[in-house]
């Protein structure tokens, strides 16, 4: 299911640059059902032992598509505040290259609950900027929430790295 939303992000983002309101419900339409597939993914995988090198890498950058790609389309046409897109793009960078460090040291971390939590709230943050006519209150709100999960969970995810190298030595 990860090539599958990989292969949602450039119909998502042609989407977001059509004009008018249809292309942004099937933007926002097609990005929850991408979404949706992420966590249906995770538990097929769980609960099938169906795990593979291959999918443990394609999974989180089918995330980081998904997420990033309309984040960095709205906020170059001014729907979304760069302030956010740039702490959510830049954290998401920060981690990926932190499990590509600790996954050449063979070591690995799963995602924590804080970081699933910043998923769920990342995910609903962009489909209320891509639903046209939504309260600006609503999504902001909702916006700051989801930053401040992604702050923490990056935070999060670096103190448990430190934590990791400091048990190495």
């Amino acid at each position: 299911m990860s090539v599958f939303r990989i292969l949602l992000v450039p119909i998502v983002v042609w989407l977001i640059l059509a004009d008018g309101d249809a292309a942004h419900y099937w933007a926002a339409g097609l990005f929850v059902i991408a979404a949706s597939t992420d966590a249906l993914d995770g538990y097929l995988a769980r609960r099938h032992a169906m795990t593979t090198r291959t999918g443990a890498w394609l999974d989180p950058l089918s995330d980081k598509l998904l997420v990033g790609a309309p984040i960095v389309v709205l906020a170059a046409q001014g729907d979304f505040p760069w302030w956010a897109a740039v702490i959510i793009v830049g954290r998401e960078i920060a981690v990926s290259l932190l499990r590509v460090y600790l996954g050449s040291r063979r070591a690995s971390m799963p995602a924590s609950v804080t970081g699933k939590v910043k998923a769920v709230l990342q995910m609903t943050a962009i489909t209320l900027y891509l639903l046209p006519g939504v309260p600006e209150g609503v999504r902001l709100t909702v916006l700051v929430i989801a930053v401040v999960f992604t702050v923490w969970s990056g935070v999060e995810y670096f103190m448990k790295a430190g934590a990791l190298a400091r048990a190495e030595r």
